[in-house]
């Protein structure tokens, strides 16, 4: 039936006959001796389509069957001939009502499915795979099992959640799925969002919790998400609902480099990670009607929306839905808790190592940079709508190339720092986000929601450095280069030119030794980047009266990349192979590394259930109060008091000072 799906409600007999002529080559000639054969005083469509398939399982199977028991029958040998017509009771929500005995449903007799069926109850492991009902139509899953857990989890892969953002649709908000009738596939990993391909690989491979790396593969047409859910889809689950926004820049990444089967299993909890928009077709924006920008988001808002709409179904909770990322991820997750569109769509928050105010991700406005892209695609931008309408008119290829050419994640070295733009960040589009997130925080209108977030020790100890070209191959730096350098760093950091020697003093000036100085240069960037935005969003979060904690993460994983110092303690993304569970799926962890890694696991899903991470046998936790109370997430766990204080009083003061100059009184500069 999936073959032909225009007849799927009835037929008439000019499809019919039509149908027959292109599948079964009959000459036209002939065509009226088939019609009078099965459609002779057939008037209704429902009866036409019944006699169409009569048809077709004539031709293929029933007159070649038999004639060949005939042949045999004259031979003289013994022959049986049989006509199965009982269609499998576990099979009838699979397909449509119309259909009785269907091609191999005798299979599942002959080899005793029936007996087959209480496999859910006898060894914990169904022996049909998983299929659900979304609003759009059937998905078919399938189920895996994590060695230890009786009961498996279903996996289903490439569940559509919006239409496929082209044509039209390029840099527009996203459309709701279009419904199918039939059971669709979801069991093989969907194509990540157009992306530059060198720099999509290097991330999954250096954050994936897979033993082994997929294939990857890079579409415009990408807004699919990936659900785990260890429910039994038989009952009325209502678990927890962990929503997972990958990072990567806002420019790289994709949901299948995380796979949730040991964050699900071992916490009984639904895991959803989603795909949205990047680089050009998901935050390109005229700072106008005609392109707001902030497609990504929208996309993040769409599959929020389908959770709400389906995630019962999975034997998830809406009403109990926790978003949570890294990085990108995190800042996105930072901007929904802003966003007027994102409310009731979650309920707790996690925000690890990204927020809304990490200078890198956010801007005012990304005009120069469309007017940049125009000049790389070859587009005139005498007014907007022109623009629009020429990058609408690109192949995908050809927007890849021009993104290639903006050079993302890449620090330049040699030009103006405030014209460089190695991201494409959120912008200020009046809608999503009403305002800079300074702005809304202060005013304190945003979802008061529990929120978790977090930092790690050396966020810029390998990883950022090695990926956006830091020229840092020696061990060792002077305090003129480490100046020179965070100005280059303006993108990212946001510190003035004038700024800068009295930050390097600040940090490197109370050591001699070059190699030492490096290592101050890189927690100064951490800092910068990454500690005082995550802070001060933590402080403007408490302040509004919503239950925070925060942390900082101290462990070198031992899956990370060789090419890592083992000196690097804490890494930007290295708390993910504890929170997604790598030991139990990459093996050959240490026993410290898989209780740690139990543990993080335990105390965001904790989070997820109730807003609250603690619980029984865990490290106390304390909520960020005016004593500033955090968890130091590594070996041992512990809780400690005001993570970054000093820094956050340096970089307060430092700032304030250079705005009540009024150095620079057109430019907006917060942290």
């Amino acid at each position: 039936m999936k073959e032909f799906p225009e007849i799927l409600g009835g037929s008439n007999k000019s499809l019919a006959l039509h149908l027959i002529h292109r599948v079964l080559h009959i000459p036209n000639q002939y065509l009226y001796l088939v019609a009078d054969q099965y459609f002779y005083n057939k008037h209704s469509p429902v009866e036409i389509r019944d006699s169409f398939l009569d048809l077709l399982g004539d031709v293929f199977f029933v007159v070649p069957g038999v004639v060949t028991a005939r042949y045999h029958r004259d031979a003289g040998a013994p022959v049986y001939f049989y006509e199965f017509q009982h269609p499998p009771e576990c099979l009838k929500d699979t397909r449509p009502a119309f259909v009785k005995a269907d091609h191999s449903d005798e299979i599942r007799f002959v080899f005793g499915g029936a007996f087959l069926k209480g496999n859910i109850v006898m060894f914990g492991y169904p022996s049909l795979p998983p299929v659900v009902d979304t609003v759009q139509g059937k998905v078919l899953g399938k189920y895996v099992s994590l060695e230890g857990f009786a009961q498996p989890v279903a996996v289903f892969l490439g569940v559509p959640f919006a239409k496929p953002p082209l044509g039209p649709l390029r840099f527009a908000p996203p459309q709701a799925a279009e419904p199918w009738n039939f059971v669709k596939n979801t069991t093989s990993y969907p194509p990540m969002c157009s992306q530059d391909a060198v720099g999509g690989q290097v991330l999954s491979e250096l954050f994936t919790n897979r033993k082994d790396n997929i294939p990857l593969k890079f579409s415009e047409d990408c807004l699919y998400l990936n659900i785990y859910t260890p429910a039994d889809l038989t009952k009325n689950s209502r678990l927890p609902v962990m929503v997972w926004i990958h990072g990567g820049g806002l420019v790289v990444g994709g949901a299948s480099t995380y796979d949730g089967l040991a964050l699900s299993a071992h916490e009984n909890v639904v895991v959803v990670t989603i795909q949205y928009r990047l680089g050009i077709w998901g935050f390109f924006s005229t700072g106008d009607e005609h392109g707001r920008g902030n497609w990504g988001h929208l996309d993040q808002l769409a599959a929020l929306r389908w959770v709400q709409e389906n995630i019962a179904n999975f034997g998830g909770n809406p009403g109990s839905v926790t978003i949570f990322g890294e990085s990108a991820g995190g800042e996105s997750v930072s901007v929904l808790v802003l966003s007027p569109l994102a409310k009731n769509l979650f309920h707790r928050a996690i925000s690890e190592s990204g927020v809304a105010l990490t200078a890198a991700l956010v801007k005012k406005d990304m005009k120069d940079t469309a007017q940049q892209i125009a000049v790389f695609a070859g587009c005139k931008s005498t007014t907007s709508a022109v623009l629009v309408h020429c990058l609408r008119q690109k192949t995908e290829d050809e927007l890849l190339e021009v993104s290639l050419k903006l050079k993302f994640f890449t620090l330049d070295l040699f030009g103006d720092p405030r014209e460089s733009y190695p991201f494409l960040p959120t912008v200020v589009d009046g809608v999503l986000l009403p305002k800079m997130p300074q702005e809304i925080l202060a005013e304190k209108k945003f979802n008061s929601v529990p929120y978790i977030i977090g930092i790690n020790k050396q966020e810029f100890g390998w990883l950022l450095p090695m990926m956006m070209g830091y020229p840092l191959s020696e061990d060792k730096l002077d305090q003129k280069t480490a100046s020179s350098l965070l100005w280059k760093s303006y993108p990212i950091a946001n510190i003035p030119e004038e700024l800068t020697p009295l930050a390097s003093e600040k940090y490197l000036g109370g050591t001699d030794d070059p190699v030492k100085k490096k290592a101050l240069f890189l927690d100064m960037l951490g800092d910068v980047v990454f500690g005082v935005p995550s802070v001060t969003v933590a402080r403007h979060h408490r302040d509004a009266g919503a239950p925070t904690y925060m942390y900082e993460f101290q462990y070198h994983p031992s899956f990370s990349s060789d090419m890592k110092p083992q000196t690097v303690v804490g890494d930007h993304g290295d708390e993910l192979f504890s929170v997604f569970g790598a030991p139990f799926l990459k093996g050959g962890a240490s026993e410290e590394e898989i209780r740690l890694s139990k543990m993080m696991m335990k105390l965001w899903a904790n989070f997820a259930r109730s807003g609250n991470p603690n619980g029984e046998g865990l490290p106390s936790w304390p909520a960020y109060d005016q004593k500033e109370g955090y968890l130091q997430i590594g070996i041992p766990t512990q809780p400690a008091q005001k993570l970054k204080s000093k820094e956050m009083a340096f970089w307060t003061e430092l700032l304030a000072k250079r705005a009540a100059e009024k150095l620079s009184p057109t430019e907006h500069v917060e942290l």
